[in-house]
């Protein structure tokens, strides 16, 4: 009885895995493609999370470089090229520093070591005996030194009044103003750099003006 019942039961799978052959491929075919797709989705974003890390010295050789010369009293006075942002005291410290005879107080007083370079700038640097017999109003003093002399004509934009800038040509009160508060220079080229006098303005009184 028992084997004619199991024998009836496997008859009955047959037929129908016989009918619906088709159906069952269909499904593990369908099956395979999900599995599939689960395991490449799970591949690609394992490889997305990558990062890709850029050299930073890369931008660094590609810095524009111009060209100052700075003169008087330091270790190497001559022409250096200096790299875009560069400031005065990048400058001085490329120069080798101070030399001992430098004016260390006018450095302090007047120069403003974190301006910026500018192209074809030319900083000078005084010594102590310069800077003393600039200042030297005693009546009949002589004055021998070239440099000295150009000082003792000269209108020091770092120290003078609103009314001895008024006295140069095409400078009103507004624009003397500009000049105080544009203070400490390091060069006379500084006033058109900063855009504080016009190029006509500039080039009147140049060669009245002086930083020490």
């Amino acid at each position: 009885m028992f084997q004619e019942r199991l024998s009836t039961l496997l008859q009955s799978n047959k037929s129908l895995l016989s009918n619906n052959k088709w159906q069952i491929l269909l499904l593990l075919f369908g099956a395979l493609l999900i599995g599939g797709g689960l395991l490449s989705s799970k591949i690609y974003s394992t490889s997305s999370d990558k990062v890709e890390i850029i050299n930073p010295s890369a931008s660094d050789n590609n810095q524009q470089q111009f060209v100052v010369e700075i003169s008087g009293s330091v270790e190497h006075p001559g022409v250096y090229h200096m790299v875009s942002g560069s400031r005065i005291d990048d400058l001085i410290v490329a120069c080798g520093g101070l030399s001992v005879d430098a004016d260390r107080g006018w450095v302090d007083k007047n120069l403003n070591r974190a301006a910026k370079l500018t192209d074809g700038q030319k900083l000078y640097i005084p010594n102590q005996s310069e800077v003393l017999s600039a200042n030297d109003s005693t009546a009949g003093t002589s004055i021998s030194n070239s440099i000295s002399q150009n000082l003792s004509k000269s209108i020091n934009i770092n120290t003078a009044s609103s009314s001895q800038l008024e006295s140069l040509s095409g400078i009103g009160p507004v624009t003397a103003q500009k000049m105080i508060e544009g203070r400490p220079y390091s060069s006379v080229e500084e006033l058109l750099t900063k855009k504080i006098l016009s190029q006509k303005v500039y080039d009147k009184n140049k060669d009245l003006l002086s930083v020490y």
